[in-house]
């Protein structure tokens, strides 16, 4: 189970990574297509990249994050639940902050720095998994000695 924990933490940590990548996506896609003299409305369809960082929002980050909350309470990781709860903290405010960014545009700031601050915990958390030590079973007549 504690792959699984510090497995669960290290995707977290690349979706955050790639909602980084598909954001950029999505603007320079605008910008391009600002360019070419297009509209950007909340009723266009062809923005693959805000699309994609919208659905890794509200779905994919969000369902790693309950998985690790339930992995943690079996993978005997010290501080494995707290930081799973921290994680999962965090990404509710992740998503609180990205959907109040819409009515006001500067909270999108918070939304960015809170992104790097989740992928920076989540890859906290995955440290502590993999450098807990194992606990190995005593050879026989170990303790008869």
């Amino acid at each position: 189970m504690k792959a699984t924990y510090m497995w669960l933490t290290r995707l977290i940590a690349l979706t955050v990574v790639l909602q980084a990548a598909f954001i950029a996506w999505g603007t320079f896609d605008i910008f391009n297509a600002a360019s070419d003299g297009r509209a950007f409305t909340e009723d266009t369809d062809y923005n693959a990249g805000q699309a994609l960082h919208s659905t890794f929002g509200i779905m994919v980050v969000p369902l790693l994050a309950l998985l690790l909350l339930i992995v943690s309470f079996f993978a005997r990781v010290p501080r494995g639940v707290i930081m799973a709860l921290v994680v999962l903290g965090l990404v509710v405010l992740q998503i609180a902050l990205g959907l109040l960014s819409f009515p006001a545009p500067v909270l999108g700031l918070l939304h960015g720095v809170n992104a790097f601050i989740l992928a920076g915990v989540a890859g906290f958390a995955g440290r502590g998994a993999g450098s807990a030590p194992a606990r190995t079973p005593e050879p026989e007549g170990a303790a008869a000695a």
